[in-house]
């Protein structure tokens, strides 16, 4: 398993948008951030970080994931349930594929309906839309 992998798997799924934050952090969002999606996994691009991929797991799966070998709490973000996979081998591949729809699938139905429902629009109207709203958060950036 690795980063590129990851995004194989990410981007597979709907409506996931991907964005470099924190300067070398992959964050996989369900549904563009600009429009309300939120993020649901994130991958070390340059291995500078503590750990090669991290996920929101939902309470059930927090502490029984917190007992496998290589794998910790996220910092800043455990209270919400993510945690860090510190080597690619903590799990097995398929188990990481299946942890990252659980995440994918929990973050989504968490999404604001207005969200959900923007998300719904056939595509091309969805893309006028993400463009819309980030060319006004632009507007909104420049007026400050």
């Amino acid at each position: 398993m690795d980063n590129e992998r990851i995004r194989e798997i990410c981007m597979a799924m709907p409506h996931v948008a991907e964005t470099v934050n924190w300067g070398h952090h992959l964050v996989y969002w369900a549904g563009d951030r600009d429009i309300g999606g939120r993020m649901f996994a994130s991958t070390d691009l340059d291995g500078s970080g503590e750990g090669v991929l991290s996920f929101h797991c939902g309470a059930e799966r927090f502490h029984e994931l917190l007992e496998v070998e290589g794998i910790r709490p996220t910092p800043y973000s455990a209270k919400q349930f993510w945690v860090t996979l510190e080597r690619w081998d903590a799990l097995r591949p398929r188990q990481i594929q299946d942890e990252l729809r659980r995440a994918y699938e929990l973050i989504y139905a968490k999404l604001p309906p207005r969200t959900r429902k923007l998300l719904a629009l056939p595509e091309k109207e969805l893309a006028q839309a993400v463009r819309e709203r980030k060319k006004a958060l632009k507007a909104k950036g420049k007026a400050r």
